[in-house]
């Protein structure tokens, strides 16, 4: 639905330039936005294989792992129906450490390795269980200590200072997971 919603706007404004004889103006809207579009695709690449890179040293050398035993207890507490030692919990810890570090983009494989672990274990394979609600608002609100990809992008449009937006972000953050959490428990609370 959404591709047909894009089709219609930029249709529209071909459509609209045309009539208005100003297709000159947008034939240089579309090169232009394209070149630009280009640019910052590469300028974010950069920061995105570097923390990618820096993820998969970290599962590697262990540090995922040890992660995973330190936020075990939470994250047991926060998905009691998932038995501890299950392969969902390394997935979700890596989920929630690649939000962390504002890497959306290596956040959505474990996430979907996640999901998957937990549709094992649901008995109605049509419904969505608690923990995989849970995950669904912990990931949707997740809390990012360093946002990598806003930085770069601040460092593409040339930024004074691209880092200006660690502390914002964060208080931001948190108070988006509280408050995605505290609804997750209420709707648990109050399901039949």
């Amino acid at each position: 639905m959404l591709h047909i919603l894009w089709f219609l706007l930029l249709a529209g404004g071909v459509v609209y330039g045309a009539v208005h004889g100003r297709i000159d103006e947008v034939t240089q809207a579309v090169f232009s936005g394209a070149q630009s579009g280009v640019m910052i695709c590469f300028g974010l690449l950069s920061v995105l294989v570097f923390w990618l890179g820096m993820m998969r040293i970290a599962q590697e050398g262990g540090i995922v792992r040890a992660l995973a035993r330190v936020c075990s207890p939470l994250v047991c507490r926060l998905f009691p129906s998932v038995p501890r030692g299950d392969p969902a919990i390394g997935y979700i810890v890596t989920n929630v450490c690649a939000n962390v570090l504002g890497l959306g983009n290596a956040a959505t494989p474990a996430g979907m390795k996640a999901m998957e672990e937990l549709q094992k274990r649901n008995r109605s394979p049509n419904e969505a269980t608690p923990a995989m609600c849970t995950l669904l608002a912990i990931n949707t609100a997740s809390l990012t200590l360093i946002p990598t990809t806003m930085i770069g992008l601040r460092m593409q449009a040339g930024s004074q200072s691209p880092t200006d937006i660690i502390v914002p972000t964060i208080v931001a953050t948190a108070c988006s997971l509280l408050f995605a959490l505290l609804i997750d428990r209420w709707a648990q609370k109050s399901a039949p």
